[in-house]
């Protein structure tokens, strides 16, 4: 559990996003395009998901990429190389489907760029016809861009600023093109509200598609029945009957609903471990 590397791949004042590859001999031999671990980075912190972005069965690591956003993933963002993390357990969820559909278009916003870069290339490897759309509040907080171009037959970056490709959300460019052309699978990762919204544009065009959800999880086992969401109106858990879902079949209200249980609790343990990191 030994991290090898650390990098800060994107930074803005309020935000940074941190990769990581780590020394995990087990889940580098193991883990599937779509499944995730869930890491502590130490005995004070929670459990957090964070998806298997790539592994390396020769160096025995695996790769992460997690955004500061509470008090856990900011601490996770304070440990160096050298470091250890205090547990990470993996591989979890069901592995992502791999086939040929035909013509797919991936949407990664924000750290979900990360979550939809192996997925892309899986679906590449199966001679699926690429394009990707990867969205980002400003150029700074875009991530993996080289990487997906390079394995994409065609490839869009939405800001919501316009400082990179063009302004405005990745659902404005998927409307563009499947008005225009006929497409066979939709596959997206973000924001909740992001991926909903792409469950509604796809849905009109009745296209297929699948997101990949990371809601609150505690054990990740489907014990504790925290990540519960309802799918085609039977209860299903997250950890272990997803993370991905057919998204129209998703009850979004719920989920949304769920997800924000506890964002004030949050940002409060936010402010006081930023004071206890002053006082130090």
């Amino acid at each position: 559990m030994k991290i090898l590397n650390k990098k800060i791949i994107a930074e803005t004042n309020q935000i940074k996003i941190v990769r990581f590859e780590i020394y995990s001999p087990l889940i580098a031999s193991k883990g599937n395009p779509g499944q995730f671990v869930m890491v502590m980075a130490d005995s004070h912190s929670e459990r957090i998901p964070l998806t298997l972005v790539d592994r390396d069965s020769k160096s025995q690591s695996i790769t992460l990429i997690a955004q500061e956003a509470g008090f856990s993933t900011r601490r996770l963002a304070r440990l160096q190389a050298g470091d250890s993390l205090f547990s990470i357990l993996g591989p979890l969820g069901q592995p992502t489907e791999k086939k040929n559909y035909g013509k797919v278009i991936l949407i990664g916003g924000g750290v979900g760029i990360a979550e939809i870069y192996p997925i892309a290339k899986a679906y590449k490897k199966y001679g699926n016809q690429i394009t990707v759309i990867v969205g980002a509040k400003t150029k700074d907080l875009l991530i993996l861009r080289k990487e997906l171009e390079e394995i994409s037959d065609s490839f869009y970056v939405t800001t919501d600023d316009g400082s990179a490709g063009s302004k405005g959300f990745v659902t404005d460019r998927l409307k563009e093109l499947i008005d225009k052309e006929n497409y066979d699978f939709v596959y997206a990762v973000g924001p909740l509200v992001m991926m909903k919204a792409v469950s509604d544009t796809s849905k009109e065009k009745e296209i297929k598609t699948a997101v990949s959800l990371s809601v609150l999880m505690v054990d990740a086992t489907g014990m504790c029945g925290c990540c519960r969401v309802t799918v085609a109106g039977q209860t299903k858990f997250t950890c272990i009957d997803g993370p991905e879902f057919d998204a129209h079949e998703i009850n979004w209200q719920e989920v949304i609903r769920r997800n924000n249980m506890y964002i004030d609790k949050e940002k409060h343990i936010c402010k006081l471990d930023k004071l206890n990191k002053n006082e130090k």
